[in-house]
């Protein structure tokens, strides 16, 4: 089925394992599959074109760990690869990238160490990075969903849409893994504001029909986990 919006499936990696997460939380965790490159063919065979894998151990350790499921993924298959969780360095940035990622996904870092990020951005393109702006309420939370910040998330899209991004996903942490609906009037007034972002909504989807509902209001992608794993999505739906 063709939603005219990009699903993009996410794989979520522990200890080199397909994981999912409630709420953020490690103690929240349930393990999916012992191999990820089978999670991934899965999702190619049924005619998805882009990943969103995540490094939850370098999300929490400051550095990329678990890059080789990423190269195992970007070898075996033609998905185009989101890669984030622990990029603090540029030596970090360069493994992910060496190692078959398409772009590079920010988070932490772009709140921390913005000047470090803008460097990038210079040096390899916006094209090359999606922004990932995690949220509890309307304000950025960051060190892999431990720390609330008090920048809100529209000021945290208009800063760096000036500096070139265009590609941003949004999480609510509130609703994240625990299949309860998507934050619907929150991603309605970022869309409202930036129409021009290639917006991509996070956390929460638990059904077709919450798919829909972020179509109708205009999201250009939606990130889908849990949902999949418990089987309340079917993979012949995604396409």
């Amino acid at each position: 089925m063709n939603y005219n919006m990009e699903i993009i499936p996410a794989i979520d990696i522990i200890d080199g394992k397909c994981v999912r997460l409630t709420e953020g939380d490690y103690s929240q965790k349930t393990i999916y599959n012992e191999n990820p490159l089978e999670v991934a063919k899965s999702f190619e065979n049924a005619g998805i074109k882009r990943l969103h894998l995540v490094d939850l151990d370098g999300a929490k350790a400051g550095k990329v760990i678990n890059w080789k499921v990423l190269e195992s993924i970007a070898k075996n298959t033609q998905l185009v690869i989101d890669f984030g969780g622990g990029i603090k360095k540029e030596t970090d940035l360069k493994l992910v990238f060496e190692s078959g990622a398409a772009l590079a996904t920010i988070g932490s870092l772009a709140v921390k160490e913005p000047a470090l990020f803008e460097s990038w951005l210079n040096h390899y393109g916006a094209n090359k990075f999606l922004l990932g702006a995690d949220v509890k309420g309307e304000n950025i939370a960051i060190g892999g969903w431990l720390e609330t910040t008090n920048e809100t998330i529209i000021e945290f899209i208009h800063n760096y849409t000036l500096k070139g991004v265009t590609q941003l996903f949004c999480t609510d942490i509130s609703k994240d893994g625990k299949l309860e609906g998507p934050s619907i009037e929150l991603y309605k007034k970022i869309i409202q504001q930036f129409p021009e972002l290639y917006f991509i909504a996070s956390g929460g989807v638990s059904s077709m029909k919450d798919i829909e509902e972020l179509r109708l209001i205009g999201c250009s992608g939606v990130i889908v986990g849990k949902a999949i794993y418990e089987g309340r999505i079917k993979m012949n739906e995604l396409c």
